[in-house]
């Protein structure tokens, strides 16, 4: 469905030399490399995590890959088409919603912004009518349609980008930072209605998020990107085996214990009676988990994984000291 080879993209930006003449005149300028020989593809009905820090070339990878920005080199194919030719067949099959940009009109209600999408795109009475009930019902937003865009508040709007960027039912969705900025609620909402939209439709996503909370529940296949190059392919779980180092197991006591017996155990990570807890190496927990209950008298007793911001980072600590 897509597919990237050697995709490289130079921007050519303009170097201040410190003198008003010649930064007029004489204007110099240095390449900067946002994409260095990108390789990567996605198949049909398929949810890839697209992650790395600010300025790795996230976004400037999903301009090219919807026909946003021209590459400097390398080859693109989004379902066939050379996205950059920006056909109508290729752009009526993809979708750009970016948590960062609106695309609906500031003083009308969404209802308005969506009747000019349905022109655009060419969607039939039939279809438009029932698109905008599945969506909107997926995210419980059926009251939000008549009310002018400035009057809804952040996460309200998210959900009227989503209708209004999905409303022609695009096989191939490109989301930049979809729940930036929303709060844990909303974050859920979105993220549930993403897992629901992609069930239905079997279409293919990229997704790009800071809050890597999403990528966990979304994505089952994740590619790092860092100073315009891929530094990772491949599952999740791989990554989480391999770089997450421990395990929070988390004690709620029964009645008040010593501090010297709770430290026998290992130095707390967290604790407020009368929940502790403890950050161990996973090749002592098995040991570590017993001498818990034989020393610890506990109600309730559970072993996580380290959060995914927690693993990332272990894994790009890796990647400097290289």
């Amino acid at each position: 469905m897509i597919s990237v080879k050697d995709l490289t993209k130079i921007y050519k930006v303009h170097e201040r030399q410190g003198n008003f003449i010649k930064d007029v005149l004489f204007r110099k300028f240095k390449r900067v490399e946002a994409v260095r020989e990108v390789s990567f593809s996605l198949e049909r009905n398929e949810l890839v995590g697209f992650i790395g820090p600010n300025g790795a070339g996230k976004t400037t990878t999903l301009k090219i890959l919807s026909g946003i920005l021209y590459p400097t080199s390398g080859q693109v194919f989004v379902d066939g088409f050379t996205p950059f030719e920006k056909k109508p067949a290729f752009l009526k099959q993809i979708a750009f919603v970016m948590g960062q940009r609106n695309q609906l009109i500031w003083d009308l209600p969404t209802r308005d912004s969506l009747q000019l999408q349905k022109t655009i795109y060419e969607v039939s009475d039939l279809e438009y009518k029932n698109n905008v009930q599945e969506l909107t019902s997926l995210l419980d937003c059926q009251n939000l349609l008549d009310k002018p865009v400035k009057t809804l508040s952040l996460g309200e709007r998210m959900k009227m980008e989503l209708v209004m960027g999905l409303l022609y039912r695009p096989r191939i969705v490109f989301f930049d930072e979809p729940t930036i900025g929303l709060d844990i609620f909303s974050q859920s909402a979105i993220r549930d209605f993403i897992k629901e939209y992609q069930s239905e439709t079997k279409s293919t996503i990229i997704l790009t998020s800071h809050y890597l909370e999403d990528v966990k529940r979304l994505a089952k296949r994740l590619i790092i990107i860092n100073k315009g190059s891929i530094v990772y392919n491949g599952s999740l779980s791989n990554i989480i085996e391999q770089y997450s180092l421990e395990k929070h197991v988390r004690v709620t006591l029964d009645k008040t214990v010593n501090e010297t017996e709770i430290r026998r155990i290992n130095v707390p990570f967290m604790y407020t009676h009368p929940k502790i807890t403890f950050s161990i190496k996973r090749g002592v927990l098995p040991e570590k988990i017993k001498l818990i209950t034989q020393t610890l008298p506990f109600s309730d007793l559970t072993v996580e994984d380290e959060t995914i911001e927690d693993i990332i980072k272990s894994f790009f600590e890796e990647q400097r000291n290289k």
